[in-house]
């Protein structure tokens, strides 16, 4: 059964919406401070770090990352509407791993929806059910 993680762009969040074209820059910007420590390490840290290509279909609903090396397969991005802890409805990126998503994917899924997340300054629905809080709270 697919699994979701869900970032919420809630009430203290640095911005209150967001399009899947944001979402991809995010993710570039990240591998581009990846290729970035790869070339003070002397070595492809950004291979080992981000092995996926972002692949687009004819949906301006969702993209996904394709895995580059055998052990990694696929990680799904969407845009929607979530519940907050508050009670209302709020922006959110959902991020679902498949049914054939192994290990290294839920292991990549979480640290790329924790880095997406302190950015957007989200709050954190992760695949354990657990929350965490990315914004000011007061």
């Amino acid at each position: 059964m697919a699994q979701s993680a869900y970032i919420k762009l809630v009430q203290g969040s640095a911005t209150q919406s967001v399009t899947l074209r944001n979402v991809q820059e995010l993710l570039l910007r990240y591998r581009d401070q990846l290729v970035l420590t790869g070339k003070q390490l002397g070595w492809d840290y950004a291979g080992a770090a981000f092995p996926y290509s972002i692949e687009t279909k004819q949906d301006d609903r969702w993209f996904y990352l394709k895995g580059t090396a055998g052990e990694y397969k696929h990680i799904i991005f969407g845009i929607g509407e979530a519940a907050s802890a508050a009670g209302d409805e709020v922006s959110c990126i959902q991020v679902v791993l498949p049914d054939e998503a192994t290990h290294g994917d839920k292991a990549k899924a979480n640290e790329l929806c924790k880095h997406l997340a302190k950015k957007l300054q989200a709050e954190l629905l992760m695949f354990n059910g657990r929350t965490v809080y990315y914004y000011p709270r007061k």
